[in-house]
Formats: C-alpha cells, structure tokens, sequence
C-alpha cells in the first residue's frame, strides 16, 4: 500500500537526522500521496503528544483554545458549529481530531491504493488540516511546555514540530501570519538550519 511505501522511505531519511531532507518529494512520486501520509504521521504524532498533557489540559485550566493571551482559536466545522464557537482547549482538540479522522477515513479525499485518485481540491483540504494542527502545536507550547518538560519528553514535541515545520514551509501550506504565535521557535528552527549548512564540508 502507498502509505507503507512512502513511511518507510521517511523513516530511513529522517535516520539521517535531515529533518529538510526528510519532508521533500521523493524524485518521480506523486504530490498528493506524499501531502497525504506525512498529514497522516502528523496527525498521529499530535495526538499522541497532546494525549500526554490531558491530565492538565483540562475545561478549567484551559477554558479557552489559545496560544498564549494573544491568540484565540474557535471551533467552527460548516456543520454542528456553523458559526465560530468558544470552547475548550480539550474540547477544540477533541474536535479537531474527530473532524480530521472524517477526512483520513474518507476514501473519496484520502484514497488509500497507489493510482487511485485525489480529489482537485485536495490541497486545500491539507491546508485546512494542517493549519488546525498547527494550533495543538502552538497551544502545548505557550501552555503546557513546562509539564512536557517535567515528562521529560519536550525532545519528542521539538522534533516533531521541527519536522512539521519544515513540512508546512516546503509545500507553503499554512500563512506565515498564522504562524506568529510560535515565531521566535520558527526562527530558531530557520536559523539552525542556516548554521547547519554553513558547516557542512563543501
């Protein structure tokens, strides 16, 4: 199946510790089934790293989806919640997960046999998800960091979302306006990629 394909030739590039190398299209494969298993990989990692923090995630300490006090996100889905919605940080999230799940099972937007076709609007579709997951991502930074570290797993979010970024930015899937809420990590990212290929032997 294309996910196996594609997943091990991920992991084999992200052993050599490129995370740049590792999001790129490999030569002669098709854009949309690349888009679609490193979507999927993200949406598991997310969920997994969000899973660890839902003890302090909870209605009371987090009342509110946000990254930090600047930044507000509402739950909006065209169908229960037409409208833009407050909730939750565990709610937004258990939406957010269900509503992508929809996607991921729907084998008219996420075929799953290699030749099978994509829908036209299927980069849209990734840019809709990917911006959502962006927000776990932000959220877990500006207000869980702290317990993450405490878990002693903040190397897995950095990795993760340092992979995720440089995803989002090789096939420009979300606004950079929408990424300011982490865009003194986003810089730290950039330039430690410019460091990195400055002392690369030539």
């Amino acid at each position: 199946m294309m996910i196996y394909r594609f997943q091990r030739y991920a992991d084999a590039t992200l052993g050599s510790g490129n995370l740049r190398a590792a999001v790129t299209l490999p030569e002669g494969e098709d854009l949309n089934e690349w888009l679609a298993v490193n979507t999927l990989d993200f949406y598991n990692q997310i969920n997994m790293l969000y899973g660890t923090v839902t003890e302090f995630c909870t209605p009371t300490e987090c009342p509110v989806m946000s990254a930090g006090s600047r930044y507000e996100y509402h739950w909006h889905d065209g169908k229960e919640f037409k409208k833009a919605t407050k909730v939750s940080a565990p709610e937004y999230v258990e939406y957010l997960m269900n509503w992508v799940q929809g996607f991921l099972d729907d084998e008219k937007i996420f075929p799953s046999k290699i030749g099978q076709e994509f829908p036209k609007t299927f980069k849209t579709t990734i840019q809709s998800i990917v911006r959502r997951l962006f927000r776990v991502y932000a959220h877990l930074y500006n207000h869980h960091f702290a317990q993450i570290c405490a878990l002693g797993i903040e190397a897995h979010l950095n990795t993760s979302y340092r992979h995720f970024y440089f995803f989002i930015d090789e096939f420009d899937l979300i606004k950079k306006d929408e990424l300011i809420p982490l865009a003194e990590l986003n810089a730290s990212i950039i330039s430690g990629e410019l460091n990195s290929q400055q002392q690369q032997p030539k």
